[in-house]
């Protein structure tokens, strides 16, 4: 029964590291039929040690995502112009208004970096829903399977509840003032009548962008905490991760 037992935490072990994929392939081979019935036995520690892996990681990037230039001054993740109004911005640029462009894209990642610790009890509150089976999907996963189900359970209501806070962040930082700065100055150039004013929902933009880098930023957590015993910071994560 120990000998079983310490073969099916080895398959568990090493089914998160790519590089030992042969030897996987012989572990499963050999082992697997005797190590089955007792996998079940480690579900509730794989489940502790994802959730303290998403717990981590999700910490690790709220902090980075919210301090000052954690967005605007990570190019992984920096918010940069809506797609509709690049024109805008073009013309602008040409005409001596590059100032207000880069107001523009500077406040939309300061609203981002307000509106971010926001996201921190909402992460938790998934962490802990998860279940054993949420667990054993993951584990089978790639290097963001946990990210890419925390991402897909949550974040609608992520959405939903961060909208207003990066609506009151923009507000605080000027970000709705120095859009309407900038399109005021794009509408009264004559150039503007040749495409007109795009309409833009810069709420919603903000939002969904200031999302996609914070799962960006859980996602490379996660790559390091699976691949990196260096970021296993505790007994439960090395135990369940690898590494000593």
């Amino acid at each position: 029964m120990k000998q079983t037992l310490c073969l099916a935490s080895a398959l568990l072990i090493l089914s998160f590291s790519p590089c030992h994929a042969g030897l996987m392939d012989d572990l499963y081979r050999e082992v697997l039929p005797s190590a089955r019935q007792s996998v079940a036995l480690d579900n509730s520690t794989i489940a502790k040690g994802l959730k303290e892996a998403l717990a981590t990681g999700t910490e690790r990037a709220v902090t980075e995502v919210a301090k000052p230039d954690g967005y605007f001054g990570n190019q992984l993740i920096k918010i940069l112009l809506p797609d509709k109004i690049q024109k805008v911005a073009e013309v602008l640029g040409t005409v001596g208004y590059q100032r207000q462009v880069d107001q523009f894209v500077l406040s939309m990642n300061r609203a981002a970096e307000k509106a971010a610790p926001k996201a921190a009890a909402f992460f938790g509150d998934a962490i802990r829903q998860m279940s054993v089976e949420d667990a054993k999907g993951i584990l089978n996963g790639g290097d963001t399977a946990a990210t890419d189900y925390f991402s897909r359970k949550t974040r609608p209501k992520l959405f939903e509840a961060f909208k207003p806070t990066v609506t009151k962040s923009m507000n605080q930082v000027g970000t709705a003032r120095a859009y309407k700065e900038m399109m005021g100055k794009y509408e009264a150039n004559p150039l503007a009548s040749l495409a007109g004013a795009p309409a833009l929902d810069l709420d919603s933009y903000v939002t969904n962008k200031a999302l996609d880098g914070l799962f960006k930023m859980v996602a490379n957590e996660e790559k390091q905490i699976r691949n990196n015993p260096a970021a296993r910071s505790s007994d439960l994560l090395r135990k369940v991760f690898g590494g000593k």
